[in-house]
């Protein structure tokens, strides 16, 4: 985070250290590991997130069937093949963006970013011009043009929406603080 502070995203630990009976506990061992994206293609959107974003695989690929994954997907033959990305910016424990391309897909409707649930996934980039022309050109499509905002009296975020080729929608931003680029934690 530029200037060393605090995060606006501060755990409820540290800012109530003390337990609360009003304040449910934070699950034990609870840490972030990874999201999800359900994929028509998952080589094809795996190496495009690869290449555009420097996501690195890790191994194994993954090719799961059977009654396990019948009940814990509740999707009926469930067959799912994929992989995980290691996602820029994050160490070798951090969290992986899992592909994952189901042997039956179900019916898709259009994704679009005002859609209750998640909308989409973000990174931090020099330039979000560059970015943007570089998805584009790599299969991906334009949700909304680059604009620049206030978040506050010193920082600005310029930023786009644009799509996977698959549809998926991707936040490009930069953060300027104070007159310095910095990216989103």
């Amino acid at each position: 985070m530029a200037g060393g502070g605090q995060s606006e995203y501060t755990s409820r630990q540290s800012v109530n250290p003390e337990p609360r009976a009003d304040v449910p506990r934070v699950i034990s061992g609870v840490r972030y590991v990874h999201t999800n994206l359900v994929a028509y293609d998952w080589r094809a959107l795996a190496r495009f997130y690869q290449e555009l974003f420097g996501c690195l695989p890790v191994p194994p690929e993954r090719d799961l069937s059977g009654p396990e994954m019948e009940a814990g997907t509740g999707v009926a033959a469930a067959r799912l093949r994929g992989m995980h990305l290691r996602l820029p910016g994050v160490g070798p424990d951090g969290p992986t963006l899992e592909i994952f391309e189901y042997a039956e897909a179900a019916a898709d409707a259009p994704r679009v970013a005002n859609r209750p649930g998640f909308a989409h996934i973000a990174f931090a980039v020099d330039s979000v011009a560059e970015a943007r022309e570089q998805v584009l050109s790599h299969g991906g499509s334009p949700v909304g043009e680059v604009v620049t905002v206030a978040v506050s009296s010193t920082v600005h975020v310029t930023w786009c929406y644009v799509r996977d080729p698959e549809g998926n929608i991707i936040e490009l931003q930069t953060l300027i603080a104070s007159g310095n680029r910095s990216s989103n934690t």
